[in-house]
């Protein structure tokens, strides 16, 4: 019998989900499943593409109570700027986890992960975070680095921010997107250290290799969070920062083993050794988050498939309600 699949393009996604508070905590409770141990959740399949400056990742999860999973495709390819196109693009399948039938298909180009992933970052802040921000540092000059600055904003309302990169225009233009969006003031800084010096929280968002945050730049009472290392040669935090830092958390710990910081700590031996604590542990109160005001923290997002199922399953729910994207017979 005829099944109907409702597609979406990115252009009707921006307009039925935004990354606000609804987002933020629909991904907080895809932390809290994963620490429940039942969410199906397979290692990512990653595929590096040199020949063309190109990686290729496919997320997915099954989450217990929720009415379908997503499968989520994204590519990189890091020289299509040269051609005038876009560096990151994907899609979303959400198939329904009664049937297995597809239920929807988001062509969204990287929207909503750019949301989830941001979403996250809001997560890590609101548990880990000092809980009064006056300075918020980023370090990174691309999508991530305004959305991870405007969710952290939505759980510490910060007055204040200093943008690095290594391309001072580019900052400069991330500054002056930042300060129009939030309302806030925003400036560049060319010293990476002063920036961590004078922030509370920091976010680095950047594709870097080798660590642009040294351990010696880390103070009482800073919160980091990384991002950009979702790749075994990606690396933005120094080692002996990510094993002297009073709690580390990652988002998945065998995520982090193979492709985060945590994978450079251990491949330098200064990780002590023993799980790390996960997002998902402190989302559901196993394991405390931010417990002094001197504490230091570091929380290291790679990126999880239930991330994405919860976005989807989020996406969904807003199209319909908008009456967004167009049924397919099948």
């Amino acid at each position: 019998m005829p099944h109907d699949v409702l597609v979406v393009t990115e252009a009707d996604l921006r307009k039925a989900v935004a990354l606000d508070r609804e987002a933020v905590d629909t991904v907080e409770n895809a932390f809290a499943a994963l620490a429940t141990g039942r969410v199906v959740m397979p290692p990512i399949l990653s595929m590096a593409l040199p020949e063309a400056n190109g990686e290729v990742d496919v997320k997915t999860a099954f989450i217990p109570g929720f009415d379908g999973f997503a499968i989520k495709v994204s590519p990189g390819f890091f020289d299509n700027p040269k051609l005038g196109l876009p560096s990151l693009n994907g899609l979303m399948i959400l198939f329904s986890a009664r049937t297995g039938l597809v239920e929807a298909l988001f062509l969204d180009n990287g929207y909503l992960t750019d949301v989830r992933t941001a979403a996250a970052g809001a997560v890590a802040a609101r548990h880990l975070a000092p809980a009064a921000v006056d300075t918020a540092g980023v370090m990174g000059t691309g999508v991530q680095a305004r959305l991870q600055i405007a969710a952290a904003h939505l759980e510490r309302p910060f007055g204040r921010v200093l943008v690095w990169g290594r391309d001072a225009d580019k900052a400069a233009r991330c500054a002056a997107d930042i300060a129009e969006t939030l309302g806030i003031e925003a400036k560049t800084e060319r010293d990476p250290a002063r920036l961590v010096a004078e922030s509370q929280l920091v976010v680095t968002t950047t594709p870097a290799e080798r660590p642009i945050l040294a351990a010696e730049w880390l103070h009482p009472g800073l919160h980091v969070t990384a991002m950009g290392s979702d790749q075994a040669g990606k690396n933005e935090i120094a080692a002996r920062a990510v094993a002297e830092a009073g709690l580390y958390v990652a988002d998945r710990a065998s995520q982090c083993e193979a492709l985060g910081e945590l994978r450079s700590a251990i491949a330098a031996g200064l990780w002590p050794g023993g799980a790390p604590v996960e997002l998902g542990d402190v989302v559901a109160g196993r394991h405390p988050g931010r417990t002094a005001a001197d504490q230091v923290t570091i929380c290291d997002l790679t990126g999880t498939g239930a991330q994405d199922t919860a976005i989807a399953t989020l996406a969904l729910a807003k199209a319909r309600a908008a009456g967004a994207g167009a049924s397919i017979a099948t």
